[in-house]
């Protein structure tokens, strides 16, 4: 099942709940895969093309929500939040730091690896195994994190 599919049958139970935060959250990814599809490039969107619009919807809305909390407005990241966690669930599993921490040790590992001069390196292989599994700003931190130990 296509993720257009599961995001309109998410819509239609949302609908019928009078879901207001998940008919918004399911309507702003609904949107967002349209205009990607219509973009006029032509292509057909495959599935990692679509993880990496829901991975951008979500680190938009983490991002406003912390911005209205740094300005002292939780009545505006809540919803933001709560947004966050429906669309999540279009995302595979999330990793935990400890999963991560192993693939990038192997990765370290596998290519040898020895300072910061080979974090581009390390990152790319890490993000593309894991992708869509875990948050860039953690592999980077914690790929950062061994190449300086």
């Amino acid at each position: 099942m296509s993720l257009q599919s599961k995001v309109m049958e998410q819509m239609k139970i949302a609908m019928k709940a009078k879901d207001t935060v998940a008919l918004e959250s399911l309507r702003a990814i609904k949107s967002a895969l349209l205009l990607e599809s219509t973009s006029g490039s032509g292509k057909e969107l495959t599935e990692e093309d679509e993880i990496k619009l829901v991975q951008k919807l979500v680190k938009q809305r983490k991002d406003s929500a912390a911005i209205f909390m740094e300005q002292g407005r939780q009545d505006l990241a809540d919803p933001e939040l709560a947004q966050v966690t429906v669309i999540e669930q279009f995302l595979p599993e999330q990793l935990t730091e400890e999963e991560v921490e192993k693939v990038v040790v192997q990765t370290i590992d596998t290519t040898g690896a020895s300072g910061m001069k080979d974090m581009g390196k390390v990152m790319g292989i890490v993000s593309k195994e894991l992708a869509g599994q875990a948050d860039g700003k953690m592999i980077s931190a914690i790929v950062k994190q061994k190449l300086n130990s």
